[in-house]
Order: C-alpha cells, then sequence, then structure tokens
C-alpha cells in the first residue's frame, strides 16, 4: 500500500512507527485519537506527520507546550462532532453528539479560530469521522455539507483553510444482502459536495481495503449434541476473531470441504474461551461437519488479527500473506513461552 502511495491514519505513536517502517512517509501520516499522551504528541511532531487531528481545547493547549519546546509549527486539523449517528454497530458510531470524539460544531469553530492565532500551530484543516460499517451515503453526505458550511464560515472570518480529512466509514458486505455504495458512489456524492470548495481531501478507505482481503481459518473440534440443535466447537475462539463478541458481527462461514448434495444442519457455532460471549453464531445452516474438518470465516482482514489476544493463555495465530500461489507466514504462531518472556515474578513475593 505505502508502495501505491497510501498513507495511512494513526491513533497513536506505536501506528505511527508501524508506518514509518512500512515506508510511509511522514508527509502521509495523519495523527488522530482522543488519547494521545503528551509524549506521543512530540513524537509526532519530531517526526514531522502530515496532520494532527486535535479532539479538545486540552489537546489543543499540550500539543502548543510541545511544538514551542521542539521549535516546530505541526499542521493542524480539528476534528469535528456534527451529530450525525451512523454505522453498524452503536460502539462503531464516532459521529454523534453525545461519542467521545471531536469538538461540536459552535466549539470547532472557535477552537480553530485560536488554534489559527497559535504562533505554534498551523491550523489548516478540518477533520470528520461518524461511524464504521456504513451502507447509506446520506449520513456521509450531512456530515461532509457540515464541513462545508463551516469551511466557507472561517474562510469568512478571514481565516485561511486548506484540508478536510474526511474519515472513513465506507461498508464492506458481511453477508448476503445488498451491497454498501461503491467507491465510485462515494466519489460522486464528494465531488458533488465539495464542488468549487478548492480544499484538498483525505479519506481512510480501511475496512473496504482489508476486510475481504483476509480469512480466519479454523479447525472443528467436536459437535456436542443437546437438544434442539447441535453446538459445533472450533479450535477459534473469541480471542482470535473478537468481533461477534463486541458487535453481534456476523462473519460467513465456509467449510473448505463441501458435502456433495447434503442437506444442511443449523449449528451454534462456538471456540473453546470459558464464556458464553464466545460464540461466533447461533443457529447458522452449514453442511454437515465432523472432528478434523477445516472451516473459513470470511471477510476477517479488518480487525481480525490486530484486535487478537492471548485471553485464557492462547497462543496468537500465525498470519499468512497469500499471493496466487505463493504464502509466507508474516507472523509466527506465538508459543507459551513467548508469553511468559513477558512476564516476571517479584523476588519480594517469596517461596
Amino acid at each position: 500500500l505505502a508502495r501505491k502511495g497510501a498513507g495511512a491514519d494513526t491513533v497513536s505513536a506505536g501506528e505511527i512507527e508501524r508506518a514509518l517502517r512500512a515506508g510511509v512517509p511522514p508527509a502521509r501520516i495523519i495523527f488522530s485519537g482522543v488519547g494521545k499522551t503528551e509524549d506521543e504528541l512530540a513524537f509526532a511532531v519530531r517526526t514531522g506527520v502530515h496532520q494532527i487531528n486535535v479532539e479538545s481545547i486540552a489537546e489543543l493547549e499540550t500539543l502548543s507546550r510541545c511544538a514551542a519546546a521542539l521549535n516546530a509549527k505541526p499542521a493542524i486539523a480539528i476534528r469535528v462532532n456534527p451529530d450525525v449517528g451512523a454505522g453498524g454497530h452503536e460502539k462503531i458510531s464516532t459521529g454523534k453528539g453525545d461519542a467521545k470524539f471531536g469538538v461540536s460544531i459552535d466549539q470547532a469553530l472557535a477552537l480553530y479560530a485560536r488554534a489559527h492565532a497559535d504562533p505554534h500551530l498551523a491550523a489548516n484543516g478540518l477533520a470528520v469521522h461518524i461511524g464504521s460499517q456504513i451502507k447509506d451515503l446520506s449520513p456521509l453526505e450531512a456530515a461532509f455539507k457540515v464541513l462545508r458550511r463551516m469551511t466557507e464560515q472561517l474562510r469568512g472570518d478571514g481565516l485561511k483553510i486548506e484540508r478536510l480529512d474526511l474519515g472513513g466509514g465506507l461498508g464492506v458486505p458481511y453477508f448476503h444482502e445488498p451491497d454498501p455504495p461503491s467507491p465510485a458512489d462515494y466519489a460522486a456524492m464528494v465531488n458533488r459536495v465539495f464542488e468549487g470548495l478548492d480544499v484538498s481531501l483525505a479519506f481512510e478507505p480501511g475496512r473496504m481495503i482489508a476486510g475481504n482481503a483476509g480469512v480466519l481459518l479454523s479447525r472443528v473440534i467436536r459437535t456436542q449434541e443437546r437438544p434442539g440443535r447441535p453446538i459445533l466447537v472450533l479450535d477459534a475462539g473469541m480471542n482470535d476473531l473478537i468481533r461477534p463478541a463486541i458487535y453481534d458481527a456476523y462473519h460467513g462461514i465456509q467449510p473448505l470441504r463441501q458435502a456433495q448434495s447434503a442437506p444442511t444442519q443449523s449449528y451454534d457455532v462456538v471456540g473453546p474461551i470459558c464464556e458464553t460471549g464466545d460464540t461466533f453464531t447461533r443457529n447458522r445452516a452449514l453442511a454437515p461437519l465432523a472432528p478434523g474438518d477445516l472451516v473459513a470465516f470470511m471477510t476477517a482482514g479488518a480487525y481480525g488479527a490486530v484486535m487478537a489476544s492471548t485471553y485464557n493463555a492462547r497462543a496468537l495465530v500465525p498470519e499468512v500473506l497469500v499471493r496466487g500461489d505463493r504464502f509466507e507466514i508474516v507472523r509466527r504462531r506465538w508459543t507459551l513461552e513467548d508469553q511468559l518472556a513477558l512476564e516476571r515474578v517479584p523476588d519480594w513475593i517469596g517461596g
């Protein structure tokens, strides 16, 4: 992606460093997020990232101090909360008025004017991000119209504004339902809203790029019969793919060995974790499966491996990169020793 010219929207110093090591130049990195520490802000300023999206008065003050101490003048945008709800689940809806992200429209206008007058900051943009897995362009268009009105108002007040960060949000098809808007539909809407405004635009199409580029492979441990329908127990758990547990997210489950013209069987599909929440789906119709069979969780390329954990002392699964008939393990499977190497027992515990 870096070689193709893509940038990176980041929310931590670690993500900035990962982007740099992947070959993304600082000039194509945006630093967002409500919880940037002073050390992280200083790191971003020293790195010379393209833009820091400021989300509060307190953050603006901290960033100004950092910039003054480093004799730098970082480019910033103010993140606006347009009070527009969107997204596939309430936990990934980020533009409502009660969300933790950004500041209200009136606050953003005042904060931008304050930043514009700050000698240590180069205020030149506005940012917005209203949610993820959006399947309708209407809320995005409403939020973008807010940005246009704000841009025109700020320019009317004599303030320079050259950049608009539109965030992300376009969904991907996780199951058989109408497809979300296409990139072409999105582009047409963006061109219509911002026609003639003379600004540079940034987009964050993360899930659209990665979502359907990955699958999670799992093996059937056993089936457990019970009244009603059987339970299909897999060796993958919520620690490997937590989206169903957090967001009630649907992932297609594809058996790798298709039974020949066999009737489907309804299963509750679960993992081995010691929580009832470790349930991928209930009452899912699948081809009959037996211990040892492999299944693939589809559309697992976004918010899959990056959200994995070692809960229940389970190993992080390996990641395998595939291109055509070539493949490479790009993250090996963790061992228990890898986990234990991060821990130590204090001498004062004794025994």
